[in-house]
């Protein structure tokens, strides 16, 4: 007897599902964070393996049954480790906040002392910020970026390892378009005898294909997650020197998780496969490319970007001197089947529910195969409708234009 459909089982599902599928296909995703996974990897992370409870590492589980889970996920952390140039890697993490969390409960008790970017300035809630249980927990000082260039200020950073003295310094971004310094993070971690963790969760991606540098070698623990520019499924995963692996492992398991997500370990050992193959540089450095010509066709139509451009997948503009707020722009964008999402800006004057910028990324539209040619297109999309954010009659020329151009690159991973 042939089992029941989706469709068949739960058809309010399935048409939402379906409703998702085709705003995938017709929309310019410009969410910096979000991309496409491949079919390949949308198998994996869909696959039987979800029925299977794994507590524990491999050769070291509570159940049986696990001869095949055990293979899966050694092959994963082989591939992670090759991929990346590490010791160890520990891919149960269910995300990149539970990742960041367990470096906390690895190293630190409630009250030590730690140093990392502010929300504010483009860092992540989990790097110490007052809402986050890494801010109320710990003793968390934040450091910005410069008002003159908003450039990472690291004469800030060294100042307040020197005054503060905690056990754990972070740098990474979420919000941050240039490169990071790693060996000057390094050199201030040393000098204070801390211990430096990386989140590398948007640029992962690109540490892999060689368009940033990497932190191995400078941080003692690099966190990420496996989506954004890595094209895996939605997962986390923590690297480390061998020296660290021990107390990583055990704050991961039975420190803060239980039974891993044994499908989505799966689906990102199929993404560090395709990682390792050359074409995966070729993307990684087309991201770059793409979000340099993007930045430039926006500076074209006179849409301010902090810092004046970007090094990574990532671009942030502040509307500011277009009369626009960020919120009333991403709203009119996705109007115009452009999606982004509303940010903050560095020493932003308005609300973070309704900011003053709007956050923008290339992964997804380099994924499709969209080049350098199509970033003027579409900046110029951009800049029309922030010009004219209640004009419909923009908005439906600028989407009906769009279509043609998603029509033009297939998404990988689905099914049409």
């Amino acid at each position: 007897m042939t089992e029941p459909t989706l469709t068949q089982v739960d058809p309010e599902i399935a048409s939402l599902i379906q409703k998702e599928e085709q705003r995938q296909l017709d929309v310019i995703r410009l969410i910096a964070s979000e991309n496409y996974a491949s079919r390949a990897v949308t198998e994996a992370a869909a696959s039987v393996l979800n029925n299977k409870y794994s507590e524990g590492y491999p050769g070291k589980r509570y159940y049986q049954g696990q001869a095949n889970i055990d293979a899966i996920e050694s092959l994963c952390i082989e591939r992670i480790k090759k991929l990346f140039g590490v010791e160890h890697a520990n891919v149960q993490p269910y995300s990149g906040s539970p990742a960041n969390l367990a470096v906390h409960y690895a190293f630190l008790r409630p009250g030590d002392k730690t140093v990392g970017l502010g929300l504010p300035a483009g860092g992540h809630l989990t790097h110490g910020w007052k809402v986050s249980i890494t801010g109320d927990f710990f003793s968390a000082h934040q450091y910005g970026v410069r008002e003159s260039d908003h450039r990472i200020d690291m004469d800030q950073v060294a100042a307040l390892v020197k005054e503060h003295k905690p056990k754990l310094i972070w740098c990474g971004t979420t919000a941050y378009p240039r490169t990071i310094d790693f060996a000057a993070f390094a050199q201030i971690a040393r000098d204070a005898g801390a211990i430096l963790a990386a989140d590398i969760a948007h640029i992962s991606g690109l540490v892999a294909g060689g368009a940033h540098p990497s932190p191995v070698g400078f941080a003692d623990i690099i966190t990420s997650t496996t989506h954004k520019t890595l094209r895996g499924p939605r997962g986390g995963m923590i690297l480390t020197t061998a020296k660290h692996a021990a107390a990583i492992d055990k704050a991961v398991f039975p420190g803060l998780q239980g039974g891993p997500h044994n499908s989505a370990i799966a689906g990102l050992a199929v993404a560090a496969h395709e990682a390792l193959q050359p074409s995966f540089k070729v993307y990684a450095k087309q991201i770059v490319d793409n979000a340099k010509a993007l930045a430039e066709a926006l500076m074209s139509r006179d849409v301010t970007l902090v810092t004046g451009g970007t090094d990574n997948h990532l671009i942030l503009a502040d509307l500011t001197s277009k009369n626009v707020s960020g919120k009333k722009a991403a709203v009119a964008l996705e109007a115009a089947g452009i999606v982004c999402n509303y940010n903050s800006v560095p020493f932003d004057k308005r609300k973070p529910f309704d900011p003053s910028g709007i956050r923008i990324g290339t992964p997804s539209i380099t994924s499709r195969g969209m080049t350098v040619a199509d970033m003027k297109t579409i900046g110029n999309w951009m800049a029309d409708v922030i010009e004219a954010p209640e004009d419909t009659k923009v908005h439906e020329r600028v989407k009906t234009e769009l279509l043609a151009l998603t029509a033009k690159y297939p998404a990988p991973g689905l099914a049409r």
